[in-house]
């Protein structure tokens, strides 16, 4: 009789979570978000359970923030977007050839710069228990070869509705174009757009490579996105539960981050079996001395001048 008071007072004290993301079942960031659930339950001795709800099933990013913010979701992906709208600091973050690589990203992000800019998160609603990988973009054509960065002046290029890549193509004598990701496919296909760009994995799952056989590498982007929990629900947590989360956060984290890799691997595989052509690019030199107005225009915003000073001189 003890031990079914007992049990019956354990589940009585179990705690649900609902967790948000914009992917599919199997991609890295909903396994990596999987790893997470099982390591909060474990670490809280079960007392909270996350149920993961891919696929923006609960609504679309814009949606997510504003449930988060008001606790009627308690965990959440988002893309470095609307966090850089709640911290202006992050679209520095977003700028062209800021990183060489995702290490040389992360090796800010898991220290004093990360730390920042989780406090500052933190304060706007988004608490930050781990960085993962937003991917690498690169250049893609369904119209042309592509073999320099001149060779885009004059295409229509599919870009986010963002401020920089909008100023980006510009500068590179192109015309941007903002369009809805789940546009793209038929925006290439009617040629409304003659190239677009993204990391490897999006342009493989959805069929992308299989109109834009171009491809010029120039990983001219690297950004990250983040696992957030609401500060709604941290405030609840206890000192040793909080401790709990972080540390399933920091090793879902590193989960993603192997995942992803191989998925980059994997998608390059495949599109060129299919006869995509990839051509790296060179010297990213001429690319950045076309770019300047936009790193002086950043470097000038008091709000992502001292986090760029930050990157540049370590």
């Amino acid at each position: 009789m003890g031990l079914l008071a007992l049990a019956c007072a354990s589940a009585g004290a179990q705690t649900k979570l609902r967790a948000w993301n914009i992917h599919p079942d199997g991609y890295p960031v909903t396994e990596a978000m999987k790893r997470f659930a099982s390591l909060v339950a474990q670490g809280t001795g079960g007392r909270y359970q996350i149920e993961i709800f891919s696929n923006a099933t609960l609504g679309d990013q814009p949606k997510a923030v504003q449930m988060l913010k008001a606790g009627d979701i308690d965990v959440a992906e988002f893309s470095s977007g609307p966090l850089s709208d709640a911290v202006p600091g992050l679209k520095a973050l977003n700028l062209p050839f800021l990183f060489s690589d995702s290490a040389h990203m992360f090796k800010h992000l898991d220290g004093k710069l990360g730390e920042r800019f989780a406090a500052k998160l933190q304060a706007a609603g988004f608490v930050v228990v781990g960085w993962y990988d937003g991917g690498a973009r690169s250049f893609y054509c369904a119209s042309r070869s592509v073999g320099s960065f001149k060779d885009l002046a004059g295409a229509r290029i599919r870009v986010q509705q963002s401020e920089v890549y909008l100023e980006m193509v510009k500068l590179m004598d192109a015309t941007p174009v903002a369009l809805p990701f789940k546009d793209v496919l038929s925006a290439l296909e009617k040629g409304e757009v003659d190239c677009a760009e993204n990391n490897m994995p999006s342009f493989e799952s959805t069929g992308h490579y299989k109109i834009a056989k171009s491809v010029y590498v120039t990983n001219h982007v690297i950004s990250p996105e983040a696992l957030v929990v609401s500060t709604k629900l941290w405030s609840s947590l206890s000192p040793a539960d909080k401790a709990a989360f972080q540390k399933a956060g920091a090793e879902s984290a590193l989960v993603m981050r192997d995942l992803w890799n191989k998925r980059v691997a994997s998608a390059i595989e495949t599109a060129g079996k299919q006869g995509v052509q990839f051509v790296r690019v060179k010297d990213v030199a001429p690319m950045v001395r076309r770019l300047s107005p936009l790193y002086g225009k950043y470097m000038s915003d008091p709000s992502t001048r001292e986090e760029l000073l930050t990157i540049i001189g370590n």
